[in-house]
């Protein structure tokens, strides 16, 4: 929408251009009369001024092109349009910016959708294009301190029920031992195994948490070191040949022939890897493969993929897996003591080293797929198609 003056400002604008011109016609005045006093005071100007009138004509006859008085008004004219037209465009450029003015004290008072919608010209339209980023910034950034704080308020709620849980069955198992209220020494074990149990699930919960909020620390370093990530995966896999023996599943390593080499802190990458295999252990149910592998896709990015043919992840919780505290299925995390950070700790270490994770999950496999950047300096970028497959 361009930018239009309104009639009381019309009308500002006409009567500064008629005061100016009334003003520069007055001066003009006041400046002819005093040069012509000057020339019929001294006889010697008005000779020079006759010599160059000659010099100027046309013609054996001397035709007078021009008088002294005809060149200074032609003078005066010129530069009282440049002033006219100087404090008027001044004048203009002022209401402009008083309109700019009014509309960001309307933003201010709470009207934080509304933006500058007309457009000026030259750098007065880079200030309206400013302001209106800025509000936007603004706006967006308020939004995100809602959403870290709904986040809190929701982390807090989830610790405190993940924890109450087992710490009531601890706190009653243990006073019904301090009530000596056991019937022989085989309940009092039952009483204490119980306990130690529930001990060990707040344990693991409260060593997630503290893992989940280190690793989304940005300003926690990570000990960068170049890794043979096939090397690695063969490692990983053989230490989880005895468990997956144990659960009747069977670990595969797909690596190729050379090295696939990548920037990346070791301690933290082995922690994504791990906690995608005991996924795939705990509820790959039926199934009887875990696939790991590790393909270049190019000299900038590698992608690794963990893999199982157990059941499938329901489609509806597909783009939920990595909020932090979700369960795909709550009654079977409860019984494998799952605390629900596991997911959200991998996206975030995957994250950190500027790389993305997506899962695709179909009765034949279910496979988390990572894309990381060769060097840690570089950041692979996520596709439309795996953006519609995870939660970010």
């Amino acid at each position: 929408m361009q930018f239009k003056l309104t009639t009381r400002e019309k009308s500002e604008l006409f009567g500064e251009g008629v005061a100016t011109v009334i003003l520069l016609l007055l001066l003009n005045m006041s400046i002819f009369v005093i040069a012509n006093q000057e020339i019929a005071r001294n006889p010697g100007l008005a000779a020079g001024i006759f010599q160059i009138k000659l010099s100027l004509s046309l013609g054996p006859h001397a035709i007078r092109l021009w008088s002294w008085g005809w060149v200074f008004t032609v003078l005066m004219l010129l530069v009282d349009a440049f002033i006219v037209y100087w404090r008027l465009m001044r004048r203009y450029r002022q209401m402009q910016l008083r309109h700019v003015i009014s509309e960001l004290h309307y933003i201010a008072s709470g009207h934080f959708s509304h933006r500058i919608k007309f457009t000026l010209d030259g750098q007065m339209q880079r200030v309206v294009e400013s302001v209106n980023a800025l509000v936007d910034s603004t706006i967006n950034a308020m939004e995100d301190e809602r959403r870290i704080e709904r986040s809190k308020d929701e982390l807090i709620t989830n610790v405190s029920h993940d924890i109450r849980t087992p710490l009531t069955s601890i706190i009653g198992y243990l006073g019904l031992i301090e009530d000596n209220q056991y019937g022989s020494e085989e309940e009092l074990k039952k009483y204490t195994h119980t306990a130690f149990l529930k001990s060990k699930q707040m344990k693991s919960l409260v060593d997630d948490l503290f893992e989940y909020t280190k690793v989304r620390q940005p300003s926690l370093p990570l000990s960068i070191v170049k890794i043979d990530l096939g090397a690695m995966l063969e490692q990983i896999g053989a230490s989880y040949e005895l468990e997956g023996s144990k659960k009747g599943m069977k670990v595969e390593v797909s690596v190729p022939d050379e090295p696939v080499f990548m920037e990346a802190d070791g301690e933290k990458l082995a922690r994504v890897f791990n906690n995608l295999i005991s996924n795939a252990f705990k509820y790959g149910r039926d199934g009887k493969h875990v696939y790991l592998s590790v393909k270049q896709l190019s000299s900038k990015e590698v992608v690794v993929k963990i893999e199982n043919d157990g059941e499938p992840i329901p489609e509806d919780a597909v783009p939920q897996l990595f909020d932090r505290f979700y369960r795909a299925e709550s009654s079977r995390s409860r019984e494998t003591g799952g605390s629900g950070l596991g997911l959200a700790i991998v996206q975030s270490i995957v994250e950190r080293h500027n790389g993305y994770i997506y899962v695709e999950s179909n009765a034949a496999l279910t496979s988390f797929v990572m894309h990381f950047p060769t060097e840690h300096k570089n950041v692979v970028r996520k596709p439309a198609n795996a953006e519609r497959r995870t939660n970010e």
